[in-house]
């Protein structure tokens, strides 16, 4: 938690078509929009067919990164939070282009999952649009992928993503904005077929209201608006006469749709086919557009993490009950970690002490959950769940990096578990995953009573401890595992010393 909240905020939003970016004042916990920015990039375009992001395209993604970095750039970095989606989930090269783009904004970009974006688009409509529907369904179409997300509140019960989205299916279907019957039609079955094995949780009956969240869909709006097919959000029979437009144009500049800004021709009919295909697939009559979609949501994620209502916290114990792992010993391991942290000096990390006490926190409260799945190097299957599991409110990054803390707080100490985490993570996950393998060699004999007082430090290759005379000789497990444990870290360059 932030000792003074800041008083602006922002959230970026790197979608495969278009960049936007949201900037809010804040005052007394609450949110007044004072700047907003959007760019169409169309980053998924630049992926060829081994999934590599062009030059050209990463160029016009970093020119219009360095224009958001003007507003932003020297914004705290706990007031900003930045998302990739579908294309830098996908590129081969992401990590090459978000070293340049961390570079051209000044601020971290964090990717996040299907399943996590769906999640954050339901918190931003949710947050945005008033209703009083007991369930409502939000679709949201982004350049390359669709998240489908049953709610009710501001709680996603059923969230999906599928990877389908408006420059994608407009690149395969629509070539060079080419259209036919024929291509429409097969655009349109291939959006149904993707939708197939969610169509029976998703379907008309399972929910009160149908709310569509992005340009895609807002655009469609304007359309059927401008046009007169509909003048109750998108529905149905305003569809029906769109479909029929389209199938007779021979292409895009063809169209001619009033309310179509020219930027959004080349992937609008892309975005069509895939309304059309869960239209008919859900049995969906009338869809409401909302204005709230990911950015939104990132902000109120973004406010919770302010006021310490961390929704990365929920998740943790709701894995760990999930795991059945044992709280009570993890607790003590936290009031140890906690003693190591508040004897180390305070330019010790590169990142915050509130970082380095929550990630070790969390990593305290999960290393046992692979004992529910096997207790036979354990460690390492906590360490797969943490990284491939849908963690609500975690980056993959932040996956990522809890998941090397973990699988490396036991056993062998190897520093290639952590070779290919991000900057700053790369130097200080080795640290922080040291202090977590002395807690826990600590308490392994899992008894309920405090660890004495003992010194402890940490400098460049040398960990030292020293504990009260006498305890070491009445504690001969604990010596014997501290003498393997100084095996254990020359492999890493480290010498432990204890007395």
């Amino acid at each position: 938690m932030l000792k003074k909240p800041p008083n602006c905020v922002a959230a970026v939003d790197l979608g495969s078509n278009s960049f936007h970016m949201i900037v809010c004042s804040l005052s007394d916990g609450k949110l007044q929009t004072i700047d907003r920015l959007k760019e169409m990039v169309r980053l998924a375009s630049g992926l060829d067919k081994k999934n590599y992001l062009d030059e050209a395209t990463q160029e016009r993604a970093l020119a219009c990164l360095e224009r958001f970095g003007q507003r932003i750039r020297n914004f705290p970095r706990e007031s900003v939070c930045v998302v990739g989606t579908s294309t830098l989930r996908t590129a081969k090269n992401a990590a090459q282009f978000l070293e340049k783009a961390e570079l051209a904004l000044n601020h971290p970009i964090h990717i996040i999952s299907g399943i996590e974006e769906a999640r954050l688009i339901y918190q931003g409509v949710a947050n945005s649009l008033s209703s009083r529907a007991s369930l409502r369904l939000v679709m949201d179409i982004g350049g390359g992928s669709t998240e489908y997300i049953i709610g009710s509140g501001d709680n996603p019960l059923d969230k999906e993503s599928l990877q389908m989205g408006c420059v994608t299916t407009s690149n395969l279907f629509f070539r060079n904005g080419r259209l036919s019957k024929q291509a429409f039609n097969k655009a349109v079955l291939s959006a149904q077929r993707r939708l197939e094995p969610f169509q029976q949780k998703f379907q008309r009956k399972n929910w009160d209201e149908a709310i569509g969240a992005s340009g895609s869909l807002r655009s469609i709006d304007k359309v059927l608006y401008a046009k007169n097919w509909s003048k109750n959000g998108i529905t149905r029979d305003g569809l029906e006469q769109l479909v029929q437009h389209i199938y007779s144009c021979p292409h895009i500049n063809y169209l001619n749709l009033p309310g179509l800004d020219l930027d959004r021709l080349p992937v609008f009919v892309g975005g069509v086919a895939i309304v059309y295909a869960t239209f008919k697939s859900l049995n969906i009559t009338q869809m409401t557009v909302s204005d709230g979609a990911l950015r939104e949501g990132l902000i109120h994620d973004l406010l919770g993490r302010i006021y310490d209502h961390d929704i990365r916290s929920a998740t943790v114990k709701s894995v760990a009950d999930s795991y059945h792992v044992d709280v009570v010993h993890a607790s003590r391991i936290k009031r140890t970690l906690d003693y190591l942290l508040a004897q180390l000096p305070e330019d010790y990390f590169q990142i915050s002490p509130d970082q380095a006490e929550q990630f070790l926190h969390w990593a305290a409260d999960l290393h046992e959950l692979g004992h529910d799945i096997a207790h036979g190097q354990y460690h390492k299957h906590s360490a797969y769940v943490i990284e491939n599991g849908d963690f609500a409110g975690f980056s993959r990054q932040d996956q990522t990096l809890l998941a090397a803390i973990v699988q490396a707080h036991r056993r062998k100490f190897s520093l290639k578990i952590f070779a290919d985490l991000p900057a700053p993570w790369h130097h200080e996950a080795p640290r922080l995953a040291l202090l977590l393998r002395i807690a826990v060699l600590l308490h392994r004999n899992r008894q309920d009573y405090e660890v004495p007082q003992f010194q402890f430090s940490c400098i460049k290759s040398k960990v030292k401890l020293r504990f009260p005379d006498g305890w070491l000789h009445a504690s001969p497990l604990t010596l014997a595992d501290l003498q393997h444990e100084t095996e254990h870290l020359k492999t890493a360059g480290l010498k432990l010393e204890f007395s």
